[in-house]
Order: structure tokens, then C-alpha cells, then sequence
């Protein structure tokens, strides 16, 4: 699932500023072939006239030239100790046209967003350094320069040469629908979310319901008519930290068997106690039912925010076999960390399904990751979209802020943020999604928080860091993320998600 595939394919044409028509040429293989999406990962080799152009330092890139399909960047090397301290940029060509873009830049400090060191995901031999990614659109043509600079503080003459194994993957996002169990199986076209208005799963209506994690949560009813009865599967052991077997909770009947997966099955089964099996969203509650639902589980007037709505791995076309068939989780959830994404803003809310999928194919097959590193994205228009799998009410183990990833989660906003303001609607609903989520486990908004530092971040490992309950990733971490103007706003979500809660 995470082999490393080299590309067979070199580069001989001259980079220039006015870009000629280009030649076809034999496109990278595809890491997985035969499914939704593919990853493109080419080598970036010298570039003609600055081998030595950084006092010593060999600047690396792609010379313009054809491609399959792609819709988002980013490079990668071999080594995820290695620092990359160069200028990345890159130019693509609309797809089925003749414009070019002007040269981009791409984030490339992004070594915050990250399993923790000393992790099994970071011990696993796949993770890579990477930068972050940035979303394209539709493109067919690429060219690339990474060029070295010195560590910030440092003297030019003191430019470090670029890490070892340099590539840049292209990815494409496909159509959102996931392999099928059996030949000619189609999944039911996925909602493409283009306004804060959540897509509606068929009306639900009682039956028995499947035995679940035991965290405040009450079971919806299911549609009896998309299940058949099965003997009661064990509780999984949460809290408590640790990993454990996907256990896909019920036998759905042929039909729908037929769009899930063992894999998607799992991934849906784990959130039964909010929504039917293979639902493509988690319907919002009112603040009553909420905390009728938390109290049913012995919170004796909790202080918890109305469950928002949240358009779950199916809804948003997750391909489950790209990902690590377990789930790993922590022990609770004491604080949330804020991201953006870094992928720049030039996407729509109707799109932002595409830019998630990219975003989980570039952790995966190109980071080397277990999953998707964040357990939450909220879109421009203020959809919420569940993240890393593993249940959005259990304390799924992230790989979002660098050294605390352990009792906390991940949130990211789908864009960039340092000099442009997050809408309205994306910042209220981190507040939603914080005042319900970090209810569920006690957590007040405005509260602080200790969490231990597991190193590779601001703290020395075992320092007890004082933290906001939210916090953004600079916070935790020496980065720009989320963005000064982001960061700047999660003041107004401590307040409202305190609000929320009742407090």
C-alpha cells in the first residue's frame, strides 16, 4: 500500500521563461493502480545552469513537460530528519488548454504536521519528509525548482545542500468512488458539499442498535431495511491507549454490500452510534438532545455543545484501501490543535471534497503516513468533514501537531491563512466542532491544559507544556501555521465553543 516506487522517467529539456509546446512523454506508474486517484511521483534532477547556483549548494527541479492529470503538488525526499531550507516553487498548465500559471510557492516548513518521534507511524520506515501541499486545480503540464537558501539566521555561505531523494508528486483526486467488493458494484454519487447546508441520509427509524465504544454517545436508529441481525461483536477497549482490528459492527443487505468494502464497512461501522451504516453524513442535534445523549452515560450535567453535522469518509469519497486497516487511538482528548492546510485558497467549497481526497493520498502514499493526519477539516462555507478513521467520538491518535499528537486532536481548515482571513463560517464552526468534541471528554474552551511533549517540537521530550485547551499549531510547534490571520481568530472560538457549551 506504501511502497515507494521510483519513476523511470528522466528530464532533458531546458527550462525557460516563455514555455513552448510541449512533447508527450511517458507519464510515472501510479502507486495504486486500478482505483480512484493516482500519485505521480517524478525525480527532480540538476537544473541546467544552477548546479552550483547557492554558494556551493546544487539547485534541484523538473524541466517543464507532460503529465497525467493532476490537481495538487508537493515534494518529498528520503529523510524526514532532514530539513529542507530552500524555496520550492512550481508552474502547471491547465489542463486540455495552453496557460501556464505564474511560479507558486509552496510551503515547504512543514515538518510540524507529523506522526510524533518515536511513534510506530514514524517508526514504520515509510514516513518522508514532505512539504505541504498545494492544491493546483486541474493540470496536465508541470515544471519545478527547488532552490537551496540558508537556515533562517544563517549566512549564504552557510547554505545547506538539499536533502537526498527529492521528488515531486502530483496527485489526482479521482471521482470519490472507493473500489467495489464485486465487479460492476457502484457506490451512490457522493454530495459534493458547495454551502454549510449537510447532505441528508435516508430517514432513520428504530431498531435494536449495535453495542458501541462506551463514549457519551447515544445510538441513532438505523433503517432495518439496509440490516440483517448478528450476534453482538465485543466492545472495542476505550479508553486506554492502544491499536485495534477494524470490526465492521453489522451485515448489510446485498445492495449496499455491494458499494462497501470490508475496509469502508469498518470505517462506518465505528461512528454507529451516529448514523446508519455506509450514511454519507452525521446529522447535527440540538444542544438538548446532545446532552441527553451525555448524560444517558452518566455525565451528570455536562457541559457539552450541540452536535454538528459532519459528512463522514464515505461522504467525502475516502478511498479506504489506501489507508492502515487498524485503529489507533489515545486515552482522551484534552486539547485541540488549529491547522490550515497550506494549500492555498484557489478552490471552491463545491470542490473541497477533491482538495480532502488529494490531501489524504499525499499523507499516505507520498508522506508515508498510516492515514490522513488530521481527525477533523472544516471548509470554507463551514462544513465539517471527519478526518483520520476510527470514530469521530473516540480519541483517534492524529498525526497533525508534531510531539502532541497523544490526547489531542487535529483540526484543519482547507486553505492558507497567513494573509488571508478564514471566512466567518469556517471559524464558527471549529467553534461547534470544539464545543461538542472536546465536551465529550470533559474539556472547557477556555480552559488551559497540560500535555506532555513526546519531542521534535517547542518542548524538550516530558516537558509538561501548558497549552490552551484550543491552541493553534504554532502554539505547540516553531511554524507560521495556522496562519497569522487564523491564529488571530481563535480567541473569538474559545469564546463561542465556551458559549456553547453552556459555561
Amino acid at each position: 500500500m506504501r511502497a515507494y516506487f521510483a519513476s523511470s522517467i528522466g528530464a532533458a529539456c531546458t527550462a525557460a521563461l516563455v514555455l513552448p509546446t510541449l512533447a508527450p512523454q511517458a507519464s510515472a506508474a501510479s502507486r495504486v493502480p486500478d482505483v480512484p486517484g493516482s500519485t505521480q511521483s517524478l525525480p527532480l534532477v540538476p537544473l541546467p545552469g544552477q548546479e552550483r547556483s547557492a554558494h556551493g549548494a546544487a539547485a534541484r527541479g523538473l524541466p517543464q513537460r507532460e503529465t497525467r492529470p493532476f490537481s495538487l503538488v508537493g515534494v518529498v525526499w528520503e529523510d524526514p530528519d532532514s530539513e529542507l531550507h530552500a524555496s520550492v516553487q512550481v508552474r502547471t498548465r491547465a489542463a486540455g488548454s495552453d496557460a501556464w500559471s505564474q511560479w507558486q510557492d509552496v510551503e515547504n516548513h512543514d515538518a510540524g504536521h507529523a506522526p510524533d518521534p518515536g511513534s510506530p507511524e514514524r517508526a514504520s520506515g515509510t514516513v518522508r519528509g514532505a512539504t505541504a501541499p498545494l492544491w493546483v486545480g486541474d493540470s496536465d503540464a508541470v515544471a519545478a525548482r527547488v532552490r537551496p537558501e540558508p537556515a533562517p539566521g544563517a549566512p549564504r555561505s552557510a547554505t545547506p545542500p538539499l536533502p537526498g531523494g527529492l521528488r515531486l508528486e502530483l496527485v489526482a483526486p479521482g471521482d470519490g468512488q472507493p473500489e467495489t467488493s464485486q465487479p460492476g458494484g457502484l457506490r451512490p454519487e457522493v454530495p459534493q458539499p458547495g454551502s454549510p447546508v449537510m447532505p441528508v441520509p435516508v430517514t432513520p427509524v428504530p431498531v435494536t442498535p449495535v453495542p458501541v465504544m462506551p463514549v457519551p454517545v447515544m445510538p441513532v436508529p438505523l433503517n432495518p431495511a439496509l440490516l440483517n441481525p448478528r450476534p453482538e461483536r465485543p466492545e472495542i477497549p476505550v479508553p486506554g491507549e492502544g491499536v485495534y482490528e477494524e470490526l465492521p459492527g453489522t451485515v448489510v443487505d446485498p445492495a449496499l454490500a455491494a458499494s462497501l468494502t470490508p475496509e469502508s464497512a469498518a470505517a462506518s461501522a465505528v461512528n454507529a452510534g451516529l448514523a446508519p451504516l455506509g450514511a454519507d453524513a452525521i446529522l447535527p442535534l440540538t444542544k438538548a438532545e446532545t446532552e441527553a445523549q451525555a448524560m444517558a452515560y452518566g455525565f451528570a450535567k455536562p457541559h457539552i455543545g450541540p452536535r454538528p453535522g459532519i459528512v463522514t469518509r464515505k461522504g467525502w469519497g475516502a478511498n479506504e484501501a489506501l489507508r492502515e486497516k487498524q485503529f489507533v487511538y489515545t486515552n482522551t482528548v484534552q486539547a485541540a490543535f488549529v491547522h490550515h492546510t497550506a494549500t492555498g485558497n484557489r478552490f471552491t467549497c463545491a470542490q473541497s471534497a477533491s482538495v480532502l481526497r488529494s490531501i489524504y493520498r499525499y499523507h499516505v502514499e507520498s508522506s508515508g503516513w498510516r492515514d490522513v493526519g488530521y481527525n477533523f477539516a472544516v471548509d470554507k462555507c463551514g462544513n465539517i468533514y471527519e478526518g483520520r478513521a476510527g470514530g469521530v467520538a473516540k480519541p483517534v491518535l492524529g498525526a497533525h501537531t508534531r510531539g502532541f499528537n497523544t490526547n489531542s486532536m487535529g483540526i484543519a481548515v482547507l486553505g492558507t491563512y497567513s494573509s488571508t482571513a478564514p471566512p466567518k463560517a469556517a471559524v464558527d464552526a471549529i467553534a461547534k466542532l470544539t464545543a461538542w468534541k472536546l465536551g465529550l471528554f470533559g474539556g472547557n474552551p477556555k480552559s488551559t491544559t497540560y500535555l506532555t511533549s513526546g519531542g521534535g517540537n517547542r518542548y524538550a521530550k516530558g516537558t509538561k507544556a501548558k497549552l490552551n485547551v484550543i491552541s493553534g499549531h504554532r502554539d505547540g510547534f516553531p511554524t507560521d501555521c495556522p496562519g497569522t490571520l487564523l491564529h488571530g481568530q481563535l480567541g473569538t472560538v474559545r469564546t463561542v465553543a465556551a458559549r456553547l457549551q453552556g459555561r
